[in-house]
């Protein structure tokens, strides 16, 4: 075997190789895996978002033929322990333990577990259980009485100020100042959220989907009061998780009680709608976004303030603040972050969690002061394009946000627009274009790996990450065939199992880096150690860890071999900031009469560094640019303000789009090097494609019609005045 040769697999389109299991559905999902003699768990859940429980009345539950245990909080109690939430350096996504006492802290918690023979008993059983509950008067979001400010918690900086943001707003020529709201919105992945399992003694497995196998092994030992080497977490294929996977979910503990309590394997899948409560979602937020600038469109000053919701027992917050602070050039700037308590579940991390909200804003006061200007919306972002980061004086590792905007606009078109609103018709339709740009940090996380190099030229790669649909098994074959110099048909990739080497939580478009960087650091050992031209007699074995820069010194590997988020964000290196960016256009038609929205084209244009596999890479971005779509005109979960109660909890009334929503989508790779991000030059673009699109469509809208709607999503009714379309 001859060592040296590598053939330039990185970066090549090459189908995924985990593809013809999955469309012939021999990829094992969480709820697919075999075991033997298991028993069923239904949930039930609360009906009332703040009280307590009176009283439990199971006598035609216990008629059910194949009922076996009723599990409420006088069977758990102070059994399972509470755990840490991720922002307190723990696994969870709330501090409150399930069943713990009789306390209700939010509509849809967990008040009992049923378990039967068969999905039918638990589930007739769960239904048949009355439940008694003593219900007080719940505020249900912000602006709702009894919501509280609070001190928010978050993992980035909640406060920024540069400059003297009050005197340049004053002293501004050309000023805007505009409110935004955008709604709660919540994971719908394909898989539903599910649990099993099974107890070898003292020994724990569970079948989960998860992004952090790790986090869920560390997590529920801690929970439970074992040690964690005697749990193992199993989880090589996830249908969609968007960060609804990234914490350990309060039910898991639930159903390892069971299991251990009745001395068989417990399996539990949960239904559409108690996902809505049982996991985490994005949280509804306000922005009041301040805009100064000269009348040749150079920004002077930038204030923004937002505020989001948050559980009464657990302070969470995006703080988005962080991202968009940094995306044009500024000399004073002021952004701030506010928590508003309710009584809801703690919200979480849901795909590109702190842009969505925040671009949406920024970029939708951008597109209204270029109007206050008469400036092309484009032209004012060149303007205002910049290679140092205001916020910190840093410059940017590498930022091809115009080249970008001048791809995309090439071939959206965008020469053509007529710049005054409501000018452009055909028929009945008003058509208008919008942009905005996109962008999200380049991140890293600490990462082990073990890469064995057979003598038949066959390669193992093995680590705990995760393939959540995003292509991880394909590009981590990629980068070993690259370094190695081997077919990619003779690399295998194990990934999923708390017994691998530990990998970071895959979440903010972290683990190509994270991951392929450590690979390749395995590979390059390995080369090392064979000589190119000699034969292999033995298997080379080799275990790599790489802790970036910006890691905790030294630990990176060890904190996240016990399941902690150590991700090193963009802006936290020393001698410069990281980020992707992209051009978002797009192109809507409102219909004169009806207010109809549609949204028949899409342009987007997309660096991010070195691109691992451009079919998969497209694939996501393609994927961003329709959540963007959806998360502008369709998604939003509607709350009942007196009961605190989620009233479309379901797929029939939370909106998401189907075929006839999506039009022409187009979707450009913009070359560029980065060889300061990490040794690949991998930036991460999983969640940067949906950045900015609901700001896009909101200023096409405005395009249109001449309505400015600054509250999502936008819907039909939202375009009318009176019996009229306004325009």
């Amino acid at each position: 075997m001859k060592f040296f040769e590598v053939k330039g697999t990185i970066g090549q389109t090459v189908p995924r190789v985990d593809a013809r299991a999955k469309v012939t559905g021999t990829a094992p999902y969480g709820d697919d895996h075999p075991v033997a003699n298991p028993t069923y768990a239904s949930l039930v859940t609360s009906s009332i978002a703040l009280g307590t429980v009176k009283s439990f009345d199971d006598t035609t539950a216990r008629t059910i033929p194949g009922l076996l245990k009723i599990f409420t909080h006088h069977d758990i109690g102070h059994r399972i322990r509470p755990g840490k939430t991720m922002l307190k350096r723990g696994h969870m996504a709330t501090s409150i333990a399930p069943l713990r006492s009789r306390k209700i802290h939010f509509s849809g918690q967990i008040v009992a577990v049923v378990v039967a023979e068969t999905k039918e008993a638990s589930r007739a059983a769960a239904q048949a259980l009355k439940v008694e509950y003593e219900a007080v008067i719940p505020s249900a979001t912000i602006g709702s009485p009894g919501a509280k400010l609070t001190k928010p918690g978050a993992m980035g900086d909640t406060e920024i100020k540069v400059g003297n943001f009050e005197k340049a707003f004053l002293n501004a020529e050309v000023k805007i100042e505009a409110e935004y709201e955008t709604p709660p919105q919540h994971h719908n992945p394909l898989e539903l959220f599910q649990t099993t399992c099974a107890w070898n003694g003292d020994e724990l497995t569970v079948w989960e989907s998860t992004q952090s196998v790790r986090g869920s092994q560390h997590g529920l030992a801690a929970q439970l009061g074992i040690k964690p080497k005697n749990v193992r977490v199993i989880s090589p294929f996830i249908g969609g998780a968007f960060g609804s996977r990234g914490e350990l979910a309060q039910s898991t503990a639930l159903i390892a009680f069971a299991a251990k309590k009745l001395g068989r394997p417990v399996k539990l899948v949960i239904s559409r709608r108690e996902g809505f409560t049982n996991r985490t979602f994005r949280a509804e937020t306000k922005h009041r976004v301040r805009l100064g600038a000269t009348r040749e469109g150079k920004l002077q000053a930038l204030n923004h303030e937002g505020w989001e919701l948050t559980s009464r027992a657990d302070p969470f917050a995006l703080a988005g603040i962080e991202s968009g602070t940094r995306l044009y050039a500024c000399e004073n700037i002021e952004a701030k972050v506010h928590n508003v308590t309710a009584d809801r579940q703690t919200p979480g991390f849901m795909r590109a969690p702190p842009e969505i909200p925040y671009l949406f804003a920024l970029e939708s006061a951008i597109d209204e002061l270029a109007y206050a200007l008469g400036m092309d919306p484009v032209e004012l972002r060149r303007r205002n394009d910049t290679m140092i980061d205001p916020v910190k004086g840093l410059p940017f590792s590498s930022r091809s946000l115009l080249k970008c905007y001048d791809e995309a606009a090439a071939a959206f078109g965008w020469a053509k627009r007529n710049p005054k609103p409501c000018a452009t018709r055909e028929g009945d339709w008003f058509i208008g274009w919008g942009c905005a740009t996109a962008m999200y940090p380049a991140q890293i996380a600490p990462a082990t790996c073990r890469v064995t190099l057979y003598p038949n030229e066959k390669v193992l790669v093995e680590t705990g990450s995760h393939e959540i649909g995003t292509g991880a098994y394909t590009i981590i074959a990629q980068t070993a065939a690259d370094q190695l110099g081997v077919p990619l048909a003779n690399v295998k990739v194990s990934l999923g199992d708390s017994r691998l080497p530990a990998a970071a939580l895959s979440a903010g478009s972290s683990s190509a880096a994270s991951v392929c960087t450590v690979v390749a650091k395995a590979c390059l050992k390995i080369r090392a150690k064979a000589k190119a031209g000699t034969v292999l007699k033995k298997p080379i074995a080799v275990l790599a860890k790489n802790n970036p820069e910006g890691a905790p010194r030294f630990l990176g590997p060890f904190l996240i071999g016990r399941g902690l988020a150590v991700i090193v964000p963009g802006h936290s290196h020393k001698k410069h900031v990281q980020y992707a960016f992209g051009a978002q256009f797009v192109e809507v038609r409102v219909h004169r009469n009806t207010g109809e929205i549609r949204v028949p084209r899409a342009v987007g244009a997309y660096a991010a560094g070195r691109i691992m596999n451009p079919r998969t890479a497209k694939s996501q971005l393609m994927g961003g640019q329709i959540w963007g779509i959806s998360s502008a005109l369709l998604e939003g979960t509607e709350i009942d303000v007196k009961l605190a109660r989620y009233m479309n909890a379901d797929l029939s009334e939370y909106l998401m789009p189907v075929n006839a929503d999506i039009g022409e989508i187009t979707t450009l790779l913009v070359p560029e090097e980065d060889k300061l991000v990490n040794p690949l030059g991998i930036k991460g673009l999983g969640e940067l494609g949906i950045v900015g699109m609901n700001a896009a469509i909101a200023n096409a809208i405005f395009h249109a019609t001449g309505v400015r709607r600054r509250k999502l999503p936008i819907r039909v009714g939202d375009l009318f005045s009176g019996e009229n379309l306004v325009g």
